[in-house]
């Protein structure tokens, strides 16, 4: 990340080089035919230290806002949605195995969760915004609920 284009409100990172859905606080990361899929900053605060993730079967078909995993953290049980349809081709599950915090320290890289192949992207993309776009409604988020990022130490 750079801090020339990585917007920074309260700790919380938001790089204004993915999309956002907001609404599901998760980033997409498009890569070729792929997409590559991760928490934001503001969703691993909120949800504190994970401690499990329960990982959906590759190769299998998800409508958007379904759940690819099951995330289960110091402070919070629930799903992680795709924000866009297609099939689960890879999870992030073995960097998970060696650390369980990955997605706290690193939420943007090493702590990425899913890559899907997209097959709605073109339509779907309507409920994407830009890293600008997504800072504003953060913002707003953030003072709302007395949001301060950080990341685990250990």
């Amino acid at each position: 990340m750079s801090a020339v284009t990585d917007a920074v409100w309260r700790g919380c990172v938001i790089p204004d080089d993915l999309l956002y859905d907001v609404g599901m606080n998760v980033w997409v990361r498009p890569e070729g035919d792929l997409v590559v899929l991760g928490m934001t900053d503001i969703a691993q605060t909120m949800g504190g230290r994970m401690v499990q993730i329960t990982w959906r079967r590759l190769g299998k078909a998800f409508a958007r806002g379904r759940s690819l995993a099951t995330i289960e953290s110091a402070k919070w049980v629930g799903p992680f949605p795709t924000p866009l349809t297609g099939e689960l081709v890879a999870s992030n599950e073995n960097a998970f195995a060696e650390d369980i915090a990955v997605a706290n320290r690193d939420p943007y890289g090493a702590g990425w969760i899913a890559r899907l192949r997209p097959e709605r992207f073109a339509e779907e993309r309507v409920h994407l915004v830009d890293g600008h776009a997504a800072m504003q409604q953060y913002r707003k988020f953030m003072d709302e609920h007395d949001i301060h990022c950080y990341r685990c130490a250990e």
